[in-house]
């Protein structure tokens, strides 16, 4: 098997990632694919994961990752971007409304005739951040393996289609933007400094207290720097790709051998839903668009049923609306975690009983 060809040990197995990382991270960036950064960490992570495994991203790097995302969207508020969305809220909650319903048809689908454990898969098909479905999901006694599983196969869609549609309506991947350039003099050092500092203490504060917190934290402090004038935010790019790949590479590699055993029966059910979901968002972003006021790419990727943190990315590399799109996916996080629970019950209902299975 290809995993006993590789050497047993840790530091060379991660070196061998970490360079396939690093090389797929760059062709995708030379062919201006959106999210390059993350695409291509996550895909070989994926492969590395599922043929010769045996390594696993601490998650402290996962949620620093997200962390630095996080004061990334805080980097693109304004004032004016805040009162555009304080001013379009009520299209904003409809928006929210209909994704959620279109992952309950779809969640009902699924474990009606997917074959899997209704609360099991309720838990999967829930549009949250995917490491908080899978928390809630453990404490309501489903299978937190294959909600992963559900969870990450939907992001790894959704980021992929997300990347795809981008590229088809013709915007440029190019990321190396002005306002990622470093700044090297006392001013630029100072606030590169407060801005981890922020990254670091928003991780601290709210990790443990909110979903995603680690990613919330950040980017709720950052605003209030932001929008204050505190401070110039100053996140160099090489920095922003580190927070990418970190990203990337622990989603990719919760995917292994035994993982993939686990669910290899239910798998076509599990991406025939994915798809189905993307798409069912598509057509209701679609008709948000005159709603909103707002591009189809921007709203696209706002009702997406990916993670905050991944949608985030691909906006800033197509130059969407980042304001619009954290906001309804931050705003679908809180609702999903408020009413998750619930809207498993009600899906798990739908799950078939064994007679009905003969």
């Amino acid at each position: 098997m290809l995993a006993d060809q590789i050497p047993a040990s840790p530091a060379l197995r991660w070196l061998l990632l970490l360079s396939a990382c690093a090389l797929a991270s760059l062709v995708l960036q030379l062919v201006h694919m959106p999210a390059g950064a993350l695409i291509g960490p996550m895909a070989v992570s994926v492969v590395f994961g599922v043929t010769i495994g045996g390594l696993k991203l601490p998650r402290v790097l996962f949620k620093g990752g997200q962390g630095v995302i996080g004061l990334l969207i805080a980097q693109a508020m304004t004032l004016t971007v805040l009162s555009t969305i304080a001013d379009s809220w009520p299209a904003m909650v409809l928006a929210t409304v209909v994704t959620l319903v279109l992952s309950t048809v779809v969640g009902i689908l699924l474990v009606r005739y997917g074959g899997l454990p209704g609360t099991t898969a309720a838990w999967g098909t829930t549009p949250g951040a995917a490491a908080a479905m899978v928390a809630m999901s453990e404490q309501a006694n489903a299978d937190p393996r294959i909600v992963a599983t559900m969870q990450y196969v939907r992001v790894i869609c959704v980021i992929m289609a997300g990347a795809l549609v981008s590229h088809f309506l013709g915007v440029s991947g190019e990321s190396h933007a002005p306002s990622h350039a470093m700044t090297w003099n006392l001013h630029g050092l100072l606030s590169f400094a407060v801005s981890i500092a922020l990254i670091v203490v928003g991780i601290f504060i709210c990790d443990r207290l909110l979903p995603a917190g680690a990613l919330l934290g950040p980017m709720l402090l950052g605003t209030v720097a932001q929008v204050s004038g505190v401070i110039d935010i100053q996140l160099p790019l090489p920095l922003l790709e580190a927070a990418y790949a970190c990203i990337g590479i622990y989603v990719g590699l919760r995917f292994d051998r035994q993982t993939v055993r686990n669910v290899t029966h239910a798998f076509k059910w599990m991406f025939l839903a994915s798809i189905m979901l993307i798409a069912f968002c598509a057509l209701s972003a679609l008709m948000l668009v005159p709603l909103m006021h707002s591009d189809f790419l921007t709203l696209y990727l706002a009702t997406s049923p990916g993670g905050l943190d991944s949608m985030t990315i691909i906006a800033l590399d197509t130059h969407a609306d980042v304001a619009i799109v954290a906001a309804l996916q931050a705003l679908r996080l809180f609702t999903v975690v408020l009413i998750g629970p619930a809207m498993a019950r009600f899906i798990a209902r739908f799950a078939r009983t064994p007679s009905n299975q003969a």
